[in-house]
């Protein structure tokens, strides 16, 4: 049975519909045409050429990423940049590209919740809860959303462990910390990606750790033995995103050939 890009679209944003996506983002059809026959599907993070033309190996014509390629608007479409010659390697090779990215952040068993399986946690739920109009089929239904998730280990963790099992989890490089916290962690706020905006509603929240990808250098200062930084990366703290994305199209259409990238898209490299 054929599948066509607008079945996929349709798929992924019924489970994290685009208007919980923020107002600055750029979610949704980023290249290409609804209703293209898709012939298979690569799901990345970030769209690279090195990832186009991954796809175009493997016969995929649909690439479904976390982060848009198209952030801003395009005033040239020329070889100037990264963007511009993704743009132009699609088009030429007939590939489409979708994104999924804040409102994947934003929804129920989004990004987040998929962090907080990740170490374990439970009684998982959405902070800054709320309600969201999604108009569909003429119908309108009011979906929950949230930034970020706060949860719970089962027991008590010596910070020191629950910091080296956070790194060795997500296979961190190098694992940002402040002052190591000297009471057992047990409740734990989580926002992948830059979500240091979230680091006062954490503390609010009574959680004895946050963490998220990416933190400014002076929000590190006056919180010591008031609540554990732990700052991944922002690529590391999202990793697993294209587990859920292929998850939600698998679920739909089983048959579909669905390749997660073997490229690594994080611009960030470690001595």
């Amino acid at each position: 049975m054929s599948v066509t890009v607008r079945e996929v679209m349709n798929a992924l944003e019924n489970f994290a519909p685009l208007p919980l996506q923020e107002s600055y983002d750029n979610a949704g059809l980023q290249v290409g045409l609804t209703e293209a026959e898709v012939s298979g599907v690569l799901l990345c993070l970030d769209v690279t050429e090195e990832v186009i033309s991954e796809a175009v190996e493997l016969g995929c014509n649909l690439i479904v990423s976390h982060h848009p390629l198209l952030f801003r608007g395009l005033k040239v479409l020329s070889d100037t940049d990264m963007v511009q010659r993704c743009v132009r390697m699609a088009v030429q090779n007939d590939i489409n590209i979708y994104s999924a990215h804040t409102n994947l952040d934003s929804a129920i068993d989004g990004v987040n919740y998929a962090i907080a399986e990740r170490l374990g946690l439970v009684d998982v739920e959405l902070m800054q809860q709320r309600k969201v109009p999604v108009h569909a089929d003429a119908r309108e239904r009011m979906v929950l959303a949230g930034n970020g998730v706060i949860g719970y280990l089962t027991e008590g963790e010596d910070s020191l462990v629950f910091l080296q099992r956070v790194k060795q989890a997500f296979g961190v490089e190098c694992l940002m910390h402040n002052e190591l916290l000297q009471r057992p962690i047990q409740c734990v706020a989580i926002c992948g990606g830059a979500g240091d905006f979230l680091l006062d509603e954490a503390i609010r929240l009574k959680a004895d750790a946050f963490l998220t990808g990416e933190m400014h250098y002076h929000q590190y200062f006056g919180h010591a033995q008031q609540i554990q930084i732990g700052v991944l990366g922002h690529y590391q703290s999202e990793q697993y995103t294209t587990n859920i994305l292929r998850g939600v199209i698998e679920d739909r259409f089983p048959s579909l050939a669905l390749f997660k990238t073997t490229v690594c898209t994080n611009p960030i490299k470690y001595l």
